[in-house]
């Protein structure tokens, strides 16, 4: 359920005691046009630069998407485990090694706030190619859609 406190609270007295609930804040997911006009821009990108669309989309996550730094041991392959990553480095704990690596969050997972600076990233690297983008105010009506 979606809802503000009052609602919230309302229907959790109705429901069963022996149940447990989560209850959580709501977030804005990123809505579907800012993700089809984020592949629009870079497709063009990928055009101009004679590369692989999905590579475009790896390096913005990269210069502009959200990422956390995690460690395993060095005998895992880390392919099994992560889609979007580069290796940043290794240590020894306990007398055993770990590498350590930049894992970038895909897009798919991002709430509303999250994708308006990828796109913002991805809008300025297509613009310093002199690729055509929609207006700010094009772009910022498209959050709420």
């Amino acid at each position: 359920m979606i809802g503000t406190r009052k609602q919230i609270a309302i229907w959790a007295i109705s429901e069963d005691d022996n149940k447990q609930y989560e209850v959580k804040e709501h977030e804005d997911k990123r809505s579907k046009s800012q993700n089809a006009y984020m592949w629009e821009i870079i497709g063009k990108i990928a055009n101009i630069q004679r590369l692989k669309k999905d590579d475009v989309y790896l390096q913005m996550l990269k210069d502009y998407g959200q990422s956390q730094i995690i460690s395993m041991l060095s005998d895992i392959d880390p392919k099994g485990y992560l889609k979007y990553y580069e290796e940043i480095g290794n240590g020894q704990v306990k007398g055993k090694d770990f590498t350590h690596y930049k894992v970038f969050k895909g897009s798919s997972e991002y709430n509303s706030k999250e994708m308006s600076i990828l796109i913002d990233g991805v809008i300025q690297e297509a613009r310093q190619l002199d690729i055509e983008t929609l207006t700010p105010q094009q772009i910022a009506g498209m959050r709420l859609i």
